[in-house]
């Protein structure tokens, strides 16, 4: 019997506009839903969005529009934000559709008919922005001495005076929930959040009003259609009704035993406590199971700040859409985060993260490899076959190990959403190949036909090496791999390729057309860019709303003063880091030197930056070292100096050496630590 998996994103409110949040928490869902499905698993993947509550009453009011007319354009934002992503899920939800009206329904009945639901007044503080219930000493105050909502800080909170409500019975359920923490021990994820969660249900629960008669916009109560149902009771419970539950729609009864309890529920830091306290309260309370795991992550900062409009630091979804492949955004997410912890997400580390680990990293890989083959095998794949060089022989056995390892590591990291922790292993296979071939050097090999064998080994393993990180990284980088799986001569969907069940390269397989998957980005042309298209959104954003401002004006808003800079030491000049930055440091690795006939002092260089062929260097270091020694040395190289000519022989870069004593005698910089050719130093 096929096993199940279902993974769920929070449903999206639409009271504004979709963000790099919304898009983060759906990215993780989606890869895990491809990683299971092509590990053989009946995966359901659901989001959508919630569309009921004061604050979409309030929202539609400010735009002068009908309340249906405003959730249909935001609904369409999110759906256009993420239509280029082309996310895997089985449906997108919405608490406006009918189905979900019924299943919100019948879970009513079922928690009344059980006792848990009666009817009282409710007399208190309310945030409209979360659809939270807070008493006072919850709640902060503003420096004019008004109650706000601690999450949204410009917030005021409406008092609700002696309106009629139904409570849910949420008291009830404290010894219950702890015995079903202690039990689970999974349920709530990272453990710091489950900690949290813990202490707040162990120090006291209050029964939860769950209606409102002055909210108009949601779903009736049955049998008392003046009552609105409070909107967590509502949304919460998209979960179950798109899978069936109480519905005809969506499959019934048969399509929810199938996927219910949820497997995974993804959500943020900031709605915890509705996913972990109330939903497996309500769940309870009708007699049904909770979810296996609620996990929260952490939240996007921006050059170590919150993101706000205010700040002007926000991540706009057109501009990442418009200047970066969705691929490259997808692995930054995935990689950059702790998951579960927060991140620091800014253009200028997304690029360095695709120049270093995409282009100089997988696609370099795959650019180099795919190249030779074309080059030195007329495009067909060489057989798998042992050389005569056992140290060669042995060298690809350890590829081939490193693969394994990976693929091991990959599993067990992404089974536990460890994602960086999984991509790294991968990586760290992938520098284990490209040292394999830059030290085989078979551009060299090639050159002497008694050493065919030891060329096709150096081929063969690069080739089995980027097939196994295709097909294991087709769950994160889904376009890509695709592409890189066709330029490989295969066909078929990638994605649908169990890593452990890869066939071997079929016998003459000819390679594809090779194009460069992850072209290498010019980060000061695509800044500048960034700048002109985010001062522009920022505009329009202007005319369509108010900038986000405090009810008071705070002190600790106002811009920090520009830091006086210290007068240089005597004999230095300074440079501003946007000089600094100009200049891109690479590792470089000596693949061949030798000394230049009548220049006493020049070393001719053959340098591989991780670039799909290597580069001449020359330097004035003949004096002071052996050509011969410095094979295999790593070193630092300025990689964007232009290039320039010396005794007739053109120089494409420059090796970094520190100056010393009088004679300034050069001592190269390198490194203690391995470091993978064309890393970038910053």
């Amino acid at each position: 019997m096929t096993k199940t998996f279902y993974v769920t994103t929070p449903i999206y409110y639409v009271n504004s506009h979709p963000h790099l949040g919304h898009l983060y928490t759906t990215i993780i869902a989606d890869t895990v839903a491809r990683f299971k499905r092509q590990r053989g698993y009946d995966v359901f993947f659901l989001t959508g969005t919630d569309e009921h509550g004061i604050n979409i009453e309030r929202a539609a009011a400010n735009a002068g529009l009908p309340v249906k007319q405003h959730v249909d354009n935001i609904v369409n934002e999110f759906q256009t934000a993420f239509a280029d992503y082309k996310f895997s899920n089985n449906h997108w939800i919405r608490t406006t559709d009918d189905y979900h009206k019924q299943g919100v329904a019948e879970l009513w009945r079922r928690v009344r008919e059980n006792g848990y639901i009666y009817k009282g007044s409710y007399d208190g503080w309310y945030c409209g922005s979360c659809n939270e219930f807070y008493n006072e000493s919850e709640a902060i105050k503003n420096e004019a001495g008004v109650l706000v909502c601690p999450t949204h800080t410009v917030t005021p909170l409406d008092f609700i005076t002696k309106e009629e409500s139904y409570f849910f019975k949420l008291s009830a359920f404290q010894d219950r929930l702890l015995e079903y923490y202690e039990q689970n021990p999974n349920f709530i994820r990272p453990e710091a959040r489950r900690n949290e969660v813990i202490s707040f249900v162990s120090s006291g629960l209050k029964d939860l009003s769950v209606s409102r008669t002055s909210v108009k916009w949601g779903i009736p109560v049955p049998d008392d259609p003046e009552h609105t149902m409070y909107v967590w009771f509502d949304a919460l419970t998209n979960y179950i009704t798109a899978i069936g539950f109480g519905n005809d729609t969506r499959g019934g009864e048969a399509e929810f035993q199938k996927y219910w309890p949820a497997n995974l529920q993804l959500v943020g830091k900031d709605i915890l406590r509705f996913h972990t306290v109330y939903w497996p309260a309500f769940l309870l309370a009708a007699g049904l199971e909770p979810a296996h795991t609620c996990f929260a992550h952490g939240m996007w900062l921006s050059g170590g700040r919150k993101m706000s409009k205010t700040l002007g630091n926000v991540i706009d979804l057109a501009v990442l859409a418009k200047h970066f492949q969705t691929d490259a955004v997808r692995y930054f997410a995935l990689r950059e985060m702790v998951f579960g912890q927060d991140g620091d997400f800014t253009y200028e580390a997304l690029i360095d993260r695709i120049t270093a680990d995409l282009a100089s990293g997988l696609g370099n890989l795959s650019s180099r490899t795919l190249t030779m083959i074309r080059n030195y095998c007329d495009g067909v794949i060489p057989a798998a076959v042992l050389s005569n060089n056992a140290e060669l022989d042995a060298r690809a056995a350890e590829v081939k190990s490193a693969f394994a390892s990976a693929q091991e590591q990959f599993d067990k990291e992404f089974d536990e959403y460890n994602f960086s922790r999984g991509l790294e292993a991968v990586w760290q296979a992938i520098a284990v190949v490209d040292k394999f071939i830059s030290d085989a050097k078979p551009w060299d090999i090639a050159k002497d036909e008694t050493r065919r064998a030891e060329l096709e080994l150096v081929l063969s393993t690069a080739i089995e090496a980027l097939r196994n990180a295709t097909v294991l990284l087709a769950p994160v980088l889904p376009e890509s791999t695709q592409a890189i799986w066709e330029q490989l001569g295969e066909s078929g969907n990638v994605a649908e390729i169990a890593p452990n069940a890869l066939a071997p390269v079929a016998p003459e397989t000819r390679i594809g057309d090779i194009k460069p998957v992850f072209p290498r980005l010019d980060k000061k042309k695509v800044m500048n860019e960034i700048n002109q298209a985010e001062a522009a959104s920022q505009e329009a954003r202007a005319q369509e709303s108010k900038p986000e401002t405090p009810a008071v004006p705070v002190a600790e808003a106002a811009p920090a003063a520009p830091a006086e800079v210290p007068a240089a030491p005597e004999g230095i000049a300074y440079i501003g880091i946007e000089d600094f930055l100009k200049v891109e440091l690479r590792v470089g690795e000596i693949l061949t030197a030798e000394r230049i006939p009548k220049a006493d002092k020049l070393l001719k260089f053959t340098m591989d930056l991780g670039e799909a062929s290597p580069r001449q260097i020359l330097a004035g270091i003949a004096q002071y070292y052996e050509p011969e020694k410095l094979i295999g040395r790593k070193v630092i190289v300025v990689a964007n100096l232009a290039p320039r000519k010396l005794r007739g022989l053109e120089s494409q870069g420059m090796i970094l050496a520190a100056s010393i004593g009088d004679e300034g005698r050069p001592i190269l910089a390198g490194f203690l630590e391995e470091v993978p050719n064309g890393a970038k130093l910053k």
